[in-house]
């Protein structure tokens, strides 16, 4: 999943940008509002998180100018950052087509939460199937919640959509470059070689069992248990 960071503070925002690929999401940089305007339309994220005072314009603006767009732009993920802490400014932010608001100075893991919520609602608002189920485990894409065997797991944004895409392909090869595409990046770009690898074996470790099988050469496969 790609998200494009708009803050002019090149410290914070290659603080964001490192916790955020740290939980495995594809992260492209801007620093000022044209640099994002331009990356927005060339990588199309699902997610952007914009600073509202920025040296060449008012970020309030841009997002109104992402809403306003076609489909893609009405499902991308919006959070808004700024030093102002008027409620008028909050008002004026969420009014715009923010999807979540929030205040400098935060803090980076309260930033990662907030972002994970936006993206999780969203992914449920377009989920057909709320409920998926293979053998003893179950993903509830209404309350984005997975469990094993009655257990309730504790997986990543990046584990929870890995996962999904296994139960929606179940009993089917998948090649390695279909699980890139689906839950990392469209173009396969900003997706270091061992990242997929490093996700299953998480994976693999928190569900315990066979669920998921190495095809050698080609991709992998989650084997429907009887």
């Amino acid at each position: 999943m790609k998200v494009l960071v708009i803050e002019d503070d090149t410290g914070l925002n290659r603080g964001i940008s490192f916790a955020l690929e740290q939980e495995g999401y594809a992260v492209v940089n801007a620093y000022s509002l044209r640099e994002g305007e331009s990356l927005f339309e060339k990588e199309r994220p699902e997610a952007v998180i914009l600073d509202l005072n920025l040296p060449d314009g008012d970020g309030l603006d841009f997002g109104k100018k992402i809403r306003q767009g076609s489909g893609a732009g009405a499902q991308t993920a919006i959070l808004m950052l700024t030093a102002r802490d008027l409620e008028t400014d909050e008002i004026m932010g969420l009014t715009s087509g923010a999807d979540d608001y929030i205040t400098k100075p935060f803090s980076v893991a309260v930033l990662k939460i907030r972002l994970q919520n936006i993206l999780n609602r969203k992914l449920c608002r377009t989920e057909e199937t709320y409920r998926l189920t293979s053998g003893d485990v179950t993903l509830d894409c209404k309350t984005f919640r997975a469990f094993c065997q009655g257990e309730e797991l504790d997986l990543s944004m990046t584990e929870f959509r890995l996962l999904q895409f296994f139960l929606e392909n179940k009993n089917r090869a998948l090649l390695k470059e279909q699980i890139l595409q689906r839950v990392w990046d469209a173009d396969g770009n900003y997706v270091e070689e061992n990242t997929l690898s490093v996700n299953i074996s998480r994976l693999r470790k928190k569900l315990g069992g066979d669920h998921i099988r190495t095809i050698q050469g080609i991709g992998y496969l989650w084997e429907e248990e009887a």
